[in-house]
């Protein structure tokens, strides 16, 4: 019972580093705001991480138009 704890353990462990590595990778050195997987995997995030995802982007990319998940009321501003 103690090897399978620890064999799930190691997945979702894993699980967590690729899916949250692919979100950082979108948030911190993506190319474009408008990635669809980095879109998705933001829209996923706790609130407080989403926010700060919203944030740095909107740091890196303040002279084009949100994402979907990181705009405001109007569609046009960022939160």
């Amino acid at each position: 019972m103690q090897k399978f704890l620890q064999v799930i353990t190691v997945i979702i462990v894993g699980v967590i580093v690729m899916f949250g590595g692919r979100w950082y990778m979108y948030v911190a050195h993506g190319e474009t705001p408008y990635d669809e997987v980095g879109i998705a995997l933001n829209g996923y995030m706790p609130s407080p991480l989403r926010s700060w995802g919203c944030h740095k982007m909107q740091a890196r990319f303040a002279n084009q138009l949100p994402p979907y998940g990181c705009a405001g009321p109007d569609g046009r501003s960022w939160l």
